[in-house]
């Protein structure tokens, strides 16, 4: 298996211009940032380069634009941040990226640090298109890839991008996910316990199918557990599904029965008619139509820390309800407590992963501990998966 290019003290980037593919992919409401864990852990090695007197260009997407500016996604709020935090010229860039883009560029000096507006508003980057790539490649004589969590998708900033610069490394904070991420998946210890959240099913289901083979119990939470709980012929209310699941979930239970994987799914929820509304718990026999699944309820919370407490090995990603209303956050914290406190205990392996996922449980980071914590999510289950990610394929 060919190395990955590690970024490393010895390489000599004074003078020259660093194009730092960062995860600056966070939550932002009405300007303000809601999770800056990901920028946070960004800052130290920006810092680094600054102090090594390299010119650095800073390039990030924020959520999904499709090509097209949408201000909400822009990423002015955490150029106000970068600011405060990082004591050197720090400039925002905010037109779209071309080929006129290196001379508008071009005045940045040793030690200064320009940003760039969300680089999906660029239709380039969504379509790994080679001239656009071209032009971002044009703007630095390095490039250092930062963002695993974007790393399973191929697009120009993460993988066209490499084709035209011959100084292609990975950056501190990929290779510690790399790095922490194999040496669970080497040690893991039996029984496995995954946990996965999230919505939609269809985008998962090549992981589910593997994790299948590889845990000993599944177990299904968020609005994805709607799908099963549906499938299955249990009343779901007026709560969010997926359209056309029933032949992938056959798949899935098919694959459990014959790998002998238990799957789990919610037995009684936190519901409520609005999702601003406040919790009340039900379960599929008493649950009313107009009422939606915001959260899983006491036994089913009982039922998962029973599990996690005979596992050796736990994988979590996605919370379990919907964090964003403080009042269906129980069972997420719930889960978190008991991995963190059975990590803390019992020697528990323990990996969390996903923006959502930490954003969920963030108010209570410092009194929680995990073996690792990822700020990954889509490129974390597919790390786990066992699939080769363009992005990491392209620095080997």
């Amino acid at each position: 298996m060919n190395k990955i290019k590690e970024f490393n003290n010895e390489i000599n980037i004074e003078n020259k211009k660093i194009i730092l593919r960062s995860d600056f992919n966070v939550p932002i409401v009405d300007q303000n940032i809601k999770d800056k864990t990901r920028i946070d852990l960004s800052i130290p090695f920006i810092k680094e380069l600054v102090a090594r007197k390299a010119k650095v260009y800073l390039i990030s997407h924020l959520g999904r634009p499709n090509s097209k500016i949408e201000k909400n996604l822009s990423l002015e709020p955490i150029f106000r941040y970068l600011k405060e935090k990082i004591k050197s010229n720090i400039y925002f860039y905010s037109e779209k990226i071309n080929n006129e883009t290196v001379n508008k560029t071009s005045f940045l000096k040793n030690s200064e640090v320009m940003l760039f507006e969300n680089i999906r508003f660029n239709k380039g980057e969504i379509d790994n298109d080679e001239e656009f790539a071209k032009n971002l490649s044009n703007l630095g004589d390095i490039y250092i890839n930062d963002a695993f969590s974007s790393s399973h998708r191929k697009q120009a900033s993460i993988h066209k991008i490499t084709e035209y610069l011959k100084s292609t490394y990975a950056g501190p904070l990929l290779m510690k996910e790399i790095k922490a991420i194999n040496m669970i998946l080497n040690n893991k210890k039996n029984p496995v316990t995954c946990i996965i959240g999230g919505a939609k099913i269809s985008t998962k289901i090549g992981v589910i199918l593997s994790l299948i083979q590889k845990v000993d119990n599944l177990i299904i939470v968020g609005a994805m557990a709607n799908n099963f709980l549906k499938y299955k012929g249990n009343n779901i209310g007026n709560s969010l599904i997926e359209e056309n699941t029933d032949k992938i979930i056959k798949e899935i239970y098919d694959m459990a029965n014959l790998k002998n994987c238990q799957i789990i799914t919610p037995i009684d929820f936190g519901v409520s008619k609005k999702i601003n509304g406040n919790s009340i718990i039900k379960n599929e026999k008493n649950l009313k139509d107009d009422e939606i699944i915001l959260d899983i309820g006491p036994k089913t919370i009982e039922k998962i820390n029973n599990i996690i407490e005979k596992s050796k090995t736990v994988m979590w990603n996605g919370p379990a309800g919907y964090f964003e209303n403080k009042n269906f956050l129980k069972g997420t914290i719930s889960i978190a407590r008991k991995i963190s406190d059975r990590t803390i205990k019992d020697s528990l392996i323990s990996i969390v992963g996903g923006g959502d996922t930490i954003s969920a449980i963030q108010n209570n980071m410092s009194e929680l501990n995990f073996t690792h914590l990822s700020t990954a999510g889509g490129a974390f289950l597919e790390y786990i998966e066992g699939k080769n990610l363009p992005g990491i394929e392209v620095l080997k």
